[in-house]
């Protein structure tokens, strides 16, 4: 059991480490772990919400048989209610929050938050399915942890926007707007192959594709709030 909650959190810890290494001014640890555990607890209205949701379209235990239902899972079942609840606890740790006083704090902290929600998924993903867990561990690695780990550097790239004297519409609606797409094209692109078996291949090929597209994006974002804070660090992180 040890070795199958390592190999569901270490991923995240890893992610965690590199953003929080990156940090001009580390955060005290106190609020690093309240919001990483804010992350952990919205899993549980989360899961209502979710369970709620695929009741209401595909009727009790039931699930998507067409692409369509699969987008529309992804978007509006996935990617809205766990973007939505992370926005929240980001604000409740955010609002009133002394030390939130670089451009990239709002990065750090919403990765606790992305991180704490991830690795409390990926728990149950690893655990629940004990006769295949490296394969799942691996793979949810390698993908799905960094997921949410990009998503949470876009919903803090835009908030720190909004902080720190940008707070035009653009930004304010890019708070949710961007995790929210990019959170349901990748699942989109990952529940193909559970109604079209043979596109799914294809669709794994352009998930993979724009994985690595959008931690491009997010590790641009991270080094801009990075060269706000300290200019002269610019050109250090780019080497």
């Amino acid at each position: 059991m040890l070795i199958l909650v390592i190999a569901a959190i270490l991923p995240a810890l890893l992610l965690w480490m590199f953003t929080c290494r990156h940090d001009q001014q580390p955060e005290p640890v106190s609020q690093l772990v309240k919001a990483l555990l804010y992350g952990a607890l919205i899993c549980i209205p989360v899961s209502f919400v979710e369970q709620g949701l695929c009741s209401l379209f595909y009727g009790p235990g039931g699930s998507p048989m067409t692409l369509a239902g699969t987008t529309a899972e992804a978007f509006f079942v996935a990617a809205v209610p766990e973007e939505g609840f992370k926005l929240l606890a980001l604000w409740l740790i955010l609002r009133k929050n002394p030390f939130f006083d670089e451009h990239y704090d709002g990065i750090v902290y919403s990765v606790c938050v992305g991180l704490g929600f991830a690795s409390v998924e990926n728990l149950f993903y690893v655990i629940g399915n004990a006769d295949a867990w490296m394969q799942i561990a691996l793979s949810r690695a390698l993908l799905a942890v960094p997921g949410h780990y990009a998503f949470a550097v876009f919903m803090g790239y835009y908030y720190s926007l909004c902080h720190f004297g940008q707070k035009t519409t653009g930004n304010m609606l890019s708070v949710f707007l961007v995790p929210v797409l990019a959170h349901g094209c990748y699942d989109a692109f990952a529940l193909t192959g559970q109604v079209e078996p043979v596109l799914g291949g294809i669709s794994f090929i352009v998930l993979v594709f724009f994985c690595i597209k959008m931690h491009k994006n997010a590790r641009q974002k991270m080094f801009a709030q990075i060269a706000k804070d300290n200019p002269v660090s610019e050109t250090v992180f780019e080497t």
